[in-house]
């Protein structure tokens, strides 16, 4: 029997309480809540911050970190009888290498990137004063939540997350729900390798996002928000808090939650999200039912991505008319994330659809003879040169089958062996595949056993049924995740043909 009063929301907390899934914490916390020993274990295994908790050095295997040295930073730390752990992307890339320390803090071997030049043209605005006073949050108080939603729909704001949905109809929807317990929840749990625009705002400008945070939950009438934060970014979320204290006085009655994220990049998946706040392994829901309408707590939910409501305030001080115009393709601004082979990694403003190329020039320009780019994090596989005109909008990376995705740019150089840095990314999905479902579980497995034949026989038969398994994959997984972790590999057998002997 549970205790009166146990439920599943508390294992993660408990958890994290007892230093992870230490030997005897799972009946520890059984004996505490009444939760089922199993069910404890079940749960904290699946978080590798959980599962590993031992303490260490975890250091980046993401792509860039790859490029940039970090096989030699294990080996420095594999002298020094440093323990150590390697790791998926940590959402450092422009300061590639970099590992987290034993007490969850950044060691990083590289320089912080740059963001674009402060100016009031820039709806988000990295480099710009923060503002407590939450003045859009008054604003949208006295325009009324219809005159919000159709400033919303004007500006043509699309998630920022990667799907790309239109804000508006995600607000509506909650809004319009009979059922009157409402929640908003924003995704922080940045994973995408290549990615870090999230982490800017949120260390820069948090208060954009906690304003617009507020904002949504006063147009859904939600009364209590979560704030789901990447268990890895420790200065991020001290940066939550402080902007929180300050800002305290606009809260009102919105009960604001912080989560900590345990290690698991499948719970950038919104469904996934929810499965992880509610205390349970962060597992892919089927869809639908969508969390607008039974979401967190089978409730109706509001999720946002951390840069789609830092959009909000400026939307309702300026006009949706003028964020759109921000835009060349599509609406707004859009925070670009690039690292990799070019002179100032960083995350820059600029309108969506802006090339690669003009990208790369925003951040000083080339290192070397850029060979390829990854456009959208490991999500969107790689592209050639040729496709570097492109323009960097939803719609348009469509047209040439890849993605926009998170907006984590990666310029990879003539050094760069295209077979190795498919491994590299192959590697992050078997890694990070939560095993619900069979296309995705296995497709990941087969995959990367293929990338790591061809490296090892440079036989380009090792590779012959990459294509039927990505669409295997594609067509039959739960999630996104399985759906496009065959992309890097698949893509640059496709685009850099020379490097598979083809």
């Amino acid at each position: 029997m549970k205790k009166k009063g146990a439920d599943r929301s508390q294992i993660l907390d408990r958890l994290e309480h007892h230093g992870g899934l230490t030997p005897g914490a799972s009946r520890e916390i059984h004996k505490e809540t009444g939760i089922p020993e199993a069910d404890i274990y079940g749960v904290g295994s699946f978080y590798s911050l959980l599962a590993r908790p031992e303490p260490k050095h975890r250091v980046c295997q993401g792509l860039s970190c790859k490029m940039a040295g970090s096989d030699a930073r294990v080996a420095e730390l594999k002298a020094a009888g440093t323990p150590y752990e390697e790791v998926s992307c940590l959402g450092q890339c422009d300061r590639a290498p970099v590992a987290i320390d034993a007490q969850m803090e950044l060691v990083s071997w590289g320089p912080r990137g740059r963001v674009s030049p402060a100016s009031a043209d820039l709806p988000i605005n990295l480099a710009g004063k923060e503002d407590p006073n939450w003045t859009a949050l008054a604003a949208a108080k006295q325009m009324g939540a219809e005159a919000v939603l159709h400033a919303l729909e004007a500006s043509g704001l699309q998630g920022r997350g990667g799907a790309g949905f239109p804000a508006h109809l995600k607000w509506k929807s909650v809004r319009s729900q009979a059922e009157t317990t409402r929640y908003v929840v924003v995704n922080a749990d940045e994973g995408e390798p290549g990615t870090f625009k999230d982490r800017e705002v949120l260390l820069r400008r948090p208060h954009l996002m906690l304003e617009g945070m507020a904002i949504a939950a006063w147009v859904a009438d939600a009364q209590v928000a979560y704030i789901y934060v990447r268990g890895e970014f420790s200065a991020e979320r001290r940066a939550i808090e402080a902007a929180l204290a300050e800002a305290a006085e606009h809260v009102g009655d919105l009960d604001i939650r912080l989560v900590n994220g345990h290690g698991a990049y499948i719970c950038g998946e919104e469904t996934a999200l929810i499965e992880a706040i509610e205390g349970k392994r962060g597992m892919p829901r089927l869809k639908p039912p969508y969390p607008t309408v039974q979401g967190l707590f089978g409730m109706p939910t509001l999720m946002n991505n951390v840069e789609t409501l830092a959009c909000v305030p400026a939307i309702l001080h300026r006009g949706g008319a003028w964020f759109k115009d921000c835009g060349r393709n599509e609406a707004g601004s859009k925070l670009y994330c690039i690292s990799g082979h070019v002179v100032f990694p960083g995350v820059y403003e600029l309108p969506l659809g802006v090339s690669f190329n003009e990208l790369v020039q925003a951040a000083g320009g080339p290192v070397g003879t850029l060979k390829g780019f990854s456009p959208g994090g490991a999500s969107s596989g790689f592209l050639p040169m040729s496709l570097a005109d492109t323009p960097l909008d939803f719609q348009s990376l469509a047209k040439v089958d890849t993605m926009l995705g998170s907006a984590g740019v990666v310029a990879l150089n003539t050094t760069v062996h295209m077979a190795e840095a498919a491994q590299w990314q192959q590697v992050f999905f078997e890694d990070e595949t939560c095993g619900q479902c069979a296309p995705c579980r296995i497709g990941c497995s087969i995959q990367r056993r293929a990338i790591d034949s061809f490296l090892k026989t440079r036989d380009p038969a090792d590779l012959e049924h990459v294509e039927d398994v990505h669409w295997e994959m594609e067509a039959g997984s739960i999630c996104g995740l399985g759906m496009v972790a065959s992309k890097p590999l698949q893509t640059a057998i496709q685009h850099f043909p020379e490097d598979f002997g083809q």
